[in-house]
C-alpha cells in the first residue's frame, strides 16, 4: 500500500562482513595518515588528493546520499586546509586537488541515490509478489479431520517469491482434496497457468464426487487456454475423513512417498497417465486408482525440484533414501530435516522451484 501511496519504503540498513568493515577500516587509516603526513611535510608538497577517497568510503556503509555528500564537503574543505599550509604547492595542483573531490563527491552520492532507489523498487516487488503468492499459494491448514498437514516452498531464485509449483488442501463434501504440481514453463505464463490450476481445482473438488472428474476439468480449462508448450503434472489425492478408501490420480508427476513402520515405498500408481494440458492429445481418460494410506502412515508430495536436485558430482537427490533414514514425526519437523537436508546435498544451491507437502493419518 505503500508503494501505491507514493510513500518511501524504509530501507534496512547495510550489512557489511567482517572482511569489509576491516577493508574500510584500513583505508580509513590510510587517508588519516596521508593528512598527517602532508601536515608533516614541507610546504612544497601535498597528498591532499588522497581526500577523495572519503566519500567513496563513506557511501560503502550507507543508503542515504546525504552521507557522501558530507563527507565530500568535510574532504573539500580538508583540501582547502592543506592548502594553506603548504603555500609552495602551485594553485593548480591544489585547485586539481578540489575539483576531483567534488568529482567523486557527486558520483558517489549519485550512485548510493540510485542503489537506494532500485533497492525501493525491489522491496516494493517482494511486497507484491509476497501478496501474489498469499493469494495464490493460500496457507494450508495444519489439521484436517486425522490429517495433520505441513507444506514447504522454496523459490530457486533468492529474490523470488513465487513460481510454477502449486498446492492446495481443502476439505470437501468427499474428504479431503489435495493437489500438489508443478507447471512446465517458466515466467509469468507459469505463475498465470498455476493459478488457472488452482482456481479450477477449488471449484471442481468441491463439485465432483469422482476424483478422476476433477482431474478431467483441470485438464480441459488448461486445454482452452491460447496455444502454449506448458503443461502441469500434479498429483491429485482424495482422503475419506471416515470410512472409505483414499484415491489418487497421479498426472505425469514424480510418484509420492509412503512412510510406514520406519520404512519407504513408493505409492505408484496402477496405470501411467498424461500431464494436465495433454489427455486431449494423447487421448487418453483420467482414471483414479487406490492409495495405501491409512492411519500412522506419512504421505509425502514433492516437485522434482527435490528429485532433480544435484549434487557437485551430477548425482540426484536419493529422496526415497534419505526420507527412510529419518524417523516418522510430525509433518512440519518431517518436511524442515528433509529440506536441510537437500540445501546440505547441492552446495550451489537449487537450480529450480521446490514445493513438497507432508500428510500424517494420525491413530
Amino acid at each position: 500500500m505503500a508503494a501505491a501511496s507514493g510513500v518511501k519504503q524504509p530501507l534496512p540498513p547495510v550489512v557489511l562482513s567482517r572482511r569489509t568493515r576491516g577493508f574500510l577500516a584500513a583505508a580509513y587509516v590510510l587517508v588519516v595518515a596521508a593528512v598527517v603526513a602532508d601536515l608533516l611535510t614541507g610546504p612544497r608538497s601535498t597528498l591532499s588528493p588522497v581526500l577523495a577517497a572519503l566519500p567513496v568510503l563513506a557511501s560503502t556503509g550507507t543508503r542515504r546520499p546525504r552521507v557522501p555528500l558530507f563527507c565530500g564537503v568535510i574532504a573539500v574543505a580538508g583540501v582547502v586546509l592543506l592548502a594553506f599550509t603548504n603555500p609552495g604547492v602551485p594553485l593548480i595542483v591544489d585547485a586539481t586537488a578540489a575539483a576531483t573531490v567534488l568529482a567523486v563527491t557527486f558520483t558517489s552520492t549519485a550512485a548510493v541515490s540510485l542503489v537506494a532507489s532500485r533497492e525501493r523498487e525491489l522491496a516494493q516487488v517482494r511486497s507484491v509478489s509476497e501478496a501474489a503468492q498469499r493469494a495464490l499459494l493460500r496457507p494450508v491448514p495444519g489439521r484436517i479431520g486425522s490429517l495433520s498437514i505441513a507444506v514447504r516452498y522454496l523459490a530457486a531464485e533468492a529474490e523470488a517469491r513465487i513460481g510454477g509449483d502449486l498446492y492446495e488442501v481443502l476439505s470437501t463434501p468427499y474428504g479431503t482434496r489435495v493437489i500438489l504440481g508443478d507447471v512446465r514453463g517458466k515466467g509469468l505464463q507459469a505463475v498465470e497457468t498455476a493459478a488457472d490450476v488452482l482456481g479450477t481445482f477449488r471449484d471442481a473438488a468441491r463439485a465432483e464426487p469422482d476424483l478422476a472428474q476433477v482431474a478431467a476439468h483441470l485438464d480441459a480449462a488448461l486445454s482452452r487456454r491460447p496455444a502454449t508448450e506448458e503443461f502441469v503434472t500434479a498429483v491429485l489425492l482424495s482422503l475419506p475423513e471416515s470410512g472409505g478408501s483414499a484415491r489418487m490420480v497421479n498426472c505425469g508427476h514424480p510418484d509420492p512417498l509412503l512412510l510406514r513402520y520406519g520404512g519407504v515405498a513408493w505409492a505408484t500408481p496402477e496405470v501411467r497417465l498424461p500431464p494436465l494440458a495433454m489427455g486431449g492429445l494423447v487421448g487418453e481418460h483420467y482414471r483414479d486408482c487406490a492409495l495405501d494410506f491409512g492411519p500412522g502412515d506419512l504421505l509425502l508430495l514433492y516437485t522434482d525440484g527435490v528429485s532433480e536436485a544435484r549434487d557437485t558430482g551430477g548425482r540426484f537427490y536419493p529422496v526415497a533414501e534419505r526420507l527412510g533414514q529419518m524417523r516418522a514425526q510430525d509433518p512440519g519437523s518431517l518436511l524442515d530435516r528433509l529440506i536441510a537436508d537437500l540445501l546440505g546435498y547441492v552446495p550451489n544451491g537449487l537450480t529450480d522451484d521446490t514445493a513438497l507437502l507432508a500428510l500424517r493419518w494420525d491413530n
